[in-house]
């Protein structure tokens, strides 16, 4: 029963973050973005099992992505780099720079590898700002928010069991 419940929590996880994210495309593609469902990644902080369905649903959302194949495989990848890294964090807080710094360097590079950079973009210039989008997502908006939900005993139970 208890790997139904898992299964089935993986789904919505990674429904929700690729409705977040497709549903937000504006902000959520290119070189200067903000996804809102990165804060969903600190779930992986809190407990290992969560990982599967942030995965897939980045994977998901990569398929809207205007970069194709390639960010399909380097976001997701990008996004896995990051969710394994967060276990060696000793707060929730340094967790959250994992995506900062993975994203910051994969994505940059992807986009610099497509040309996707636009007039007097620099790879560093593009790195600063995914990496500037992730932080605002998941260190500020992410860590704030898994502090209120963490205060409620039934969802602290569900995100940490």
């Amino acid at each position: 029963m208890k790997n139904i419940q898992s299964l089935l929590m993986n789904a919505v996880i990674a429904a929700v973050y690729a409705v977040l994210t497709i549903g937000l495309s504006p902000i959520s593609y290119g070189p200067i973005q903000v996804r809102l469902s990165e804060c969903m990644v600190l779930l992986a902080f809190y407990n290992r099992k969560w990982i599967p369905g942030l995965t897939i649903g980045c994977l998901l959302a990569n398929l809207n992505s205007p970069f194709g194949m390639t960010d399909i495989i380097v976001g997701t990848s990008a996004t896995l780099v990051s969710l394994l890294l967060m276990r060696f964090a000793p707060n929730v807080f340094t967790a959250s720079l994992a995506p900062v710094a993975v994203n910051g360097v994969f994505i940059g590079l992807e986009l610099d590898w497509l040309s996707a950079l636009g007039p007097g973009d620099t790879l560093l210039g593009v790195m600063a700002y995914i990496g500037l989008g992730e932080f605002v997502s998941v260190s500020v908006i992410g860590v704030i928010l898994f502090r209120v939900l963490l205060k409620n005993p039934v969802l602290k139970k569900y995100i940490m069991d």
